[in-house]
């Protein structure tokens, strides 16, 4: 090989080098601003975050490139439009009817360990309540394919959920917890209960669960509606929900066409009437409910109140699945007032079957040296 030859190729090689250690360079300055004008800390990085997957969805969120959102919405919407195919977390059902994946089944991988973790946890936790003298209400919100079996063409629901929620029952029974089972409440119904793109659910819905919950709760406070009356304002004007299972499928910004029909919305104010004069005491508390994102949607919690007559504490949690509202909840119940009588524990049914969270993992390891509470 003549020297020019080599030389060419060698001054090749090295622009090669220039170019992608350029690369490589910007895509660490990228890679350094993204992470550090994120919302990301450095206890998203802990050891157990990296066994669990926290930690790469931390990096996926945070390391996000110009114009990828677009990108990832247009690839969302050809494989909903071409292969009516909508993710791994979403499953489509009858035309413009979305489902989660994880309320028809378990997820991938998940055991009856959880479950039998959360039998352990919820005995704990109602004998706790039983050693402060208050009642407790486990209600266990039927899940979307359930409720709206009708609209599932062909979607079908594991039958370990229904054995799931069978045992459920039978353990609270047996224990003597009171419970609702609102299966027969909700199931069968002309309207739907929930909302075509959004687990939770709509206006019907959480009314006629929350009434179902306040007549299994009336008796656990002696029998007698309370006084508290509440002002039902008129619906608000329409507004577009932003459904979580559309953002989940990455569909929610997609094309009309392309993604099933937003759903509208006509916000309604629901509140207590406070007609206290200057020596009047406002009603003490006596109803808790310590939720899920259920209990913040569609005026669960109001409706609930308008049927105890008396104004909800609500102290339901966002993402709370099987028990992180509950959980806070007891975490201050040193703060609870002396008035309070009832704890409504509310979660959605597929939590039964969902992996352990971290702060259930951490409240067994507390309680495992000390004996079972039945």
């Amino acid at each position: 090989m003549k020297d020019g030859q080599q030389e060419g190729e060698a001054s090749g090689h090295r622009f090669n080098a220039w170019v992608w250690g350029i690369m490589l360079l910007a895509g660490l300055v990228w890679s350094i601003w993204s992470i550090g004008s994120s919302s990301v800390k450095i206890s998203d990085f802990k050891p157990s975050a990296w066994l669990d997957g926290a930690a790469l969805n931390a990096l996926t969120k945070a390391l996000r490139l110009p114009g990828q959102e677009t990108l990832e919405t247009a690839h969302a919407a050809v494989r909903y439009r071409t292969m009516g195919d909508a993710g791994l977390q979403v499953a489509l059902g009858c035309p413009q009817w979305m489902f989660y994946a994880d309320g028809l089944r378990p997820p991938a991988g998940v055991t009856d360990e959880p479950f039998e973790a959360r039998l352990k946890l919820m005995r704990h936790w109602a004998h706790q309540l039983r050693q402060k003298n208050i009642q407790l209400l486990v209600v266990a919100i039927p899940d979307k394919g359930r409720v709206e079996a009708d609209k599932l063409c062909g979607l079908e629901r594991a039958t370990v959920m229904d054995a799931r929620l069978e045992r459920w029952h039978d353990t609270l029974r047996t224990a003597g917890i009171p419970f609702v089972d609102l299966r027969g409440v909700m199931q069968g119904q002309d309207a739907p209960l929930f909302f075509r793109t959004d687990v939770h659910m709509n206006a019907t819905g959480a009314r006629l669960a929350a009434q179902g919950v306040a007549a299994a709760a009336l008796p656990l406070l002696g029998g007698a509606k309370g006084a508290q009356q509440f002002t039902v304002h008129p619906p608000g004007k329409p507004d577009v929900l932003k459904g979580d299972l559309l953002v989940l499928s990455g569909l929610m910004d997609a094309p009309k066409g392309w993604r099933p029909d937003l759903e509208r919305v006509a916000p309604q104010d629901i509140e207590p009437v406070r007609d206290l004069g200057l020596l009047d005491e406002a009603a003490p508390v006596e109803v808790l409910l310590a939720g899920s994102s259920n209990g913040r949607r569609s005026n669960f919690a109001a409706w609930l109140g308008m049927g105890l007559g008396r104004e909800v504490w609500n102290l339901s949690m966002d993402g709370g699945q099987f028990s992180g509202g509950f959980q806070d909840a007891l975490k201050k119940s040193g703060d609870w007032p002396h008035t309070l009588r009832l704890v409504i524990w509310e979660f959605s049914e597929n939590a039964l079957s969902l992996p352990l969270a971290e702060r259930e993992k951490a409240e067994l390891e507390a309680i495992i040296a000390l004996p079972a509470a039945w």
